[in-house]
C-alpha cells in the first residue's frame, strides 16, 4: 500500500471515529429530558383523548364542541416528553378547543418545525387553526408561522418569545419567576400576560426545571391562568 493511501485511510478511519462519537454523544444527550408525570400520563387514558398509531400524534377533543370548531396545535418544549402537557391542553378541551400534541423527534422541536402541516389533513372539519408552543417549542412555533401564517389565526407562545416578524398574532405569557427568558425580546408580540408568581416549567407536568425561577404559585393555579389567558386571545381573535 502507497504512503498516499495509507494516509487516506488514516483520514478516512479518523473522520468515521468522530462521527460515531458525535452520533453517540447525541443519542446520550437525547436520553437526559424531562419525563411527564403520572397526572399526564394518566390523562393519557381519558375518553377524549386518542393518539395515532405511531404515538407521534394525540388529539384532546373538544368538549362542548362548539358551532365552528376550533383546533390548537401544540409544540413541546425542548426535551420534554410531550405528554406533560396534557393537563393543560385538557383544561383547553374543556372550553371547547380541540388540542392536538404533536411529539418531536427526539423530544426537540427543531428536528420537525413543519410538523403542524401533518395535523391539518386528520382534521377537515376544523377550518380555525392556533399554533402554541412552550419554549424551545415556542421558537420553533414561532418559525413555523413565519412560512405559514396564512394557515393559521394566532400564535401563542408559553416561557417563549417570536423569533420573526410573522404576519400572524401573537400572544406570550410567561411567569415573573422565569429566570432564563428574554424579556426584552417579548416586545416583538402583539400582546403580552405575565402570571404573578409562575415559572417556566409549570406550563408542562414535568416537574422542577435546572435553572428556573422557584414559583410562588402552584403549577394547577399557573396553568389555569394560561387556560384563561389563552381562551380569550382566541375569542379576541376569532
Amino acid at each position: 500500500m502507497s504512503k498516499r493511501r495509507k494516509i487516506i485511510r488514516i483520514a478516512l478511519l479518523a473522520v468515521i471515529g468522530l462521527l460515531i462519537i458525535g452520533f453517540g454523544g447525541f443519542y446520550i444527550y437525547t436520553l437526559d429530558f424531562y419525563r411527564a408525570d403520572a397526572d399526564a400520563l394518566a390523562l393519557l387514558s381519558a375518553e377524549n383523548v386518542s393518539t395515532d398509531n405511531n404515538g407521534n400524534i394525540t388529539i384532546v377533543t373538544a368538549q362542548n364542541m362548539p358551532d365552528k370548531p376550533v383546533g390548537l396545535i401544540f409544540y413541546p418544549g425542548g426535551k420534554v416528553e410531550a405528554a406533560a402537557y396534557l393537563p393543560l391542553l385538557y383544561m383547553l378541551s374543556e372550553q371547547g378547543i380541540t388540542c392536538v400534541l404533536v411529539k418531536m423527534p427526539f423530544n426537540l422541536a427543531v428536528f420537525d418545525i413543519n410538523a403542524a402541516d401533518k395535523v391539518y389533513g386528520k382534521l377537515p372539519d376544523i377550518q380555525t387553526w392556533y399554533l402554541a408552543g412552550h419554549s424551545l417549542g415556542g421558537a420553533m412555533a414561532s418559525s413555523y408561522a413565519g412560512s405559514k401564517a396564512d394557515k393559521l389565526r394566532g400564535l401563542i407562545l408559553l416561557g417563549a418569545y417570536p423569533i420573526n416578524d410573522a404576519k400572524v398574532t401573537t400572544l406570550a405569557v410567561y411567569g415573573s419567576e422565569d429566570k432564563g427568558l428574554d424579556r426584552e425580546k417579548l416586545d416583538a408580540a402583539d400582546n403580552k400576560i405575565e402570571i404573578a408568581g409562575g415559572n417556566h416549567a409549570y406550563f408542562g407536568n414535568y416537574g422542577e426545571q435546572r435553572g428556573d425561577g422557584t414559583a410562588t404559585i402552584s403549577r394547577e393555579d399557573q396553568q389555569e391562568q394560561a387556560v384563561e389567558a389563552i381562551i380569550s386571545f382566541i375569542h379576541s381573535t376569532d
